[in-house]
């Protein structure tokens, strides 16, 4: 069975508010006959609504995504899911069961946003985990108790591939250019679920038609080049129709590397782009002028992908672009719903400081999104957002026409005379004449809510387009019908363009009850008072990290201190550092007592395969590397397992040794074995390690 590109929805105003007021009120029991989201218009757009909790997404549906044309909303896991004392984010991808309480809500609340979204004529798509259950043991969401992750409610040690099936003793993923071990081993200790029985496909089957019924119209497969095209295929074929009558719309996660492809998936389903998110980074964070040649760069087929900006691993990995890029991720958002490809997606999450960080929660579960809160990131309501969705409903099929590069930072293309988009990602404002392609007249700009206007004359426009700004139009009388002036919430977002966000990250060993801190000249950074220092989070320790709104464009120095129980200050001996921002987020790496004109970098990446829970670390001879104390020693990024990764900041002409260690979850040590690794820095900058376990 095969699953195609999703259709649009009908907008039916009328009726959504009242559909938002009853998914609000928490009704108990299930719906007799789930709403229906309409198949007859254009709207595709998808709002990723990143682990939001159901009352939200039904409020949001009802007063925002509906009325402003979006076709579906992308959800989070709904089935119970591990409960860890951190709450981490990633819970809801280690399934206990598939219970539908969860730590979004309840199954009722689950079936209510179904149905209000659908009144609002907005369709549902959840994220499907079905590649594997929980590597950890524990209690989940709704009380369900595993002390063998190889039994679970739903499944028994049986129906996971075990180390004859993976041919690798460890049964853990150590080979990633070996299909066959990429598909049948075990992602991270997760088990893996024998998806080549047919009792497994039933099972996933029967989950899946399970949300069907309830209304739910389509599916994110979450890990899906981890479960062969074959099986991935044989599950869809079990799956019933959608209570509208359509097939469920599948669109798969194949995240980059040597195998699997992404085309071998085409015939199951559409696959997420990850190129055309590292094509937007790439040119917003250099030249825009380079989108010309997008649709011959490389990214997926058309017909066969469903393209993003970020999702919530990417924004974390550093692959592609977050919030705290300021407008340029913005403005890589307004041009993907400009340019004609691929079903386009919003990415709405919250904002974070670390990249386990658990969402806004009571206990873990997730609490009501706030958009004007500074904890969530609200992008899908933003005033411009609002205004492309409309302008990409309204331009439908009409092909990319009248391009024109007026420099490497100021681009304009129509849409064979549907509508005209034009932007510049520069520090300036820019005023062009451009060939739109449009009929004569005066159109309101979608961009800020047609609060101003252009004139086309003879097909031509004099536009002014802002700095990290952008003018579209396509229609005389539009009107903005939600999200009006709105920057998309958050305190250090896109909307605001007085600000960008900097990154504190500093390694400090501390003792027990010390804290570090930053301090500066200006005032986000206390105006060097220390009892308005900013506190840093020592999640990462010893790298101390804070995330911390500044002015654009301005120079300030700043300085680390240490904070003990007693609120006794200990500053660094360095002198003052400096930094300065432009327009784009900046990250500042420094390491305690080490001074920024005698620093460099070094970052260290170590091949080591792990189980779930636990991790890699380096340690060495200097004390930006912890002097050997195993405490002190610097936690290295998963995000490209098996390669684990981190920049650290050490002195430059300096010979130090170093080694890797790996902890687990209870603490306990692991030292690599041979002798110590030998590095010396030089001047420069910009120096890596290449290692592997040993």
């Amino acid at each position: 069975m095969t699953r195609r590109r999703p259709p649009g929805v009908l907008r039916r105003a009328a009726t959504a508010t009242a559909a938002g007021a009853l998914a609000l009120a928490g009704a108990i029991a299930l719906p007799a006959t789930p709403a229906q989201a309409d198949t007859t218009t254009s709207g595709d757009v998808i709002a990723n609504l990143w682990e939001w909790n159901w009352d939200s997404i039904a409020s949001e549906c009802t007063n925002v995504l509906g009325p402003a044309g979006y076709g579906a909303v992308q959800v989070a896991p709904p089935a119970e899911s591990l409960k860890q004392s951190n709450y981490y984010w990633w819970d809801v991808y280690q399934p206990y069961s598939y219970n539908l309480n969860s730590r979004f809500g309840t199954a009722a609340k689950f079936a209510s946003m179904v149905s209000a979204c659908h009144t609002a004529g907005v369709k549902v798509y959840t994220d499907a985990v079905i590649n594997h259950t929980a590597a950890q043991t524990g209690t989940g969401y709704n009380g369900t108790t595993i002390t063998n992750k190889y039994d679970t409610p739903d499944w028994d040690p049986g129906d996971y591939h075990q180390s004859d099936d993976c041919s690798d003793s460890d049964l853990i993923i150590d080979d990633y250019s070996n299909l066959s071990e990429v598909q049948n081993c075990e992602l991270l200790g997760l088990p893996d679920l024998e998806t080549e029985e047919d009792s497994v496909r039933s099972g996933i089957a029967s989950f899946l038609n399970k949300q069907i019924a309830l209304g739910v119209d389509g599916f994110r497969v979450d890990a899906a080049k981890h479960i062969p095209e074959t099986d991935m295929a044989a599950i869809e074929a079990k799956l019933n129709d959608t209570t509208s009558g359509a097939d469920p719309y599948v669109f798969q996660e194949i995240y980059p590397g040597s195998t699997p492809a992404a085309s071998d998936y085409y015939s199951s389903g559409d696959v997420l782009d990850f190129t055309y998110a590292s094509k937007m980074k790439s040119a917003f964070q250099g030249n825009v002028s380079d989108l010309e040649s997008l649709s011959s760069s490389g990214i997926l087929p058309a017909a066969n992908s469903v393209s993003f900006v970020t999702n919530h691993d990417t924004e974390r990995n550093g692959l592609h672009m977050s919030y705290k890029d300021g407008d340029s991720y913005k403005l890589a958002n307004l041009f993907q719903l400009a340019y004609k490809w691929s079903t386009p997606t919003i990415y709405s999450g919250w904002e974070f400081s670390t990249s386990d960080q658990a969402p806004p929660n009571s206990s873990g579960f997730v609490t009501d999104t706030e958009c004007t809160s500074g904890a969530w990131y609200c992008l899908d309501r933003d005033t411009g957002v609002v205004g492309m969705v409309a302008w990409h409903n309204a331009t439908g099929s009409a092909a990319v026409s009248n391009w024109s590069t007026k420099s490497s930072s100021v681009i304009g293309f129509g849409r064979s005379g549907a509508g005209y988009f034009a932007v510049n990602n520069g520090s300036s404002a820019a005023t062009y004449t451009f060939a739109t392609g449009m009929a004569d007249g005066t159109y309101s700009n979608v961009i800020d809510g047609g609060a101003s206007t252009v004139t086309v004359s003879g097909g031509s426009a004099s536009i002014t387009v802002p700095a990290k700004g952008a003018v579209a139009f396509y229609n005389a009388s539009y009107t903005c019908t939600v999200g009006c002036d709105d920057t998309g919430g958050g305190s250090s977002g896109g909307g605001d363009t007085s600000t960008v966000s900097a990154t504190f990250n500093e390694y400090a060993s501390t003792t027990s009850g010390t804290n570090v801190y930053v301090v500066g000249s200006i005032s986000a950074l206390g105006s060097w008072d220390t009892s308005k220092a900013i506190a840093l989070s020592s999640s990462g320790y010893p790298i101390w990290s804070g995330e911390v709104s500044v002015p654009i464009n301005t120079t300030f120095t700043y300085k680390y201190i240490k904070k003990d129980s007693s609120g006794n200050v200990t500053w660094e001996s360095n002198a003052n550092r400096s930094a300065t921002t432009a327009s784009a987020a900046v990250s500042l790496n420094n390491s305690w007592n080490v001074a920024s004109p005698s620093a460099t970098d070094v970052t260290f990446n170590e091949y080591a395969t792990t189980t779930w829970g636990t991790n890699v670390y380096v340690v060495g001879s200097i004390a930006s590397l912890g002097s050997w104390n195993t405490s002190d020693a610097i936690p290295l990024s998963s995000a490209s397992y098996p390669t684990w990764s981190k920049l650290a900041i050490v002195p430059q002409s300096t010979t130090f040794e170093y080694k890797f260690l790996k902890k687990d979850s209870s603490g306990n040590v692991t030292w690599e074995s041979g002798t110590n690794r030998s590095f010396t820095t030089g001047t420069s900058s910009g120096y890596t390690t290449s290692d592997t376990w040993k």
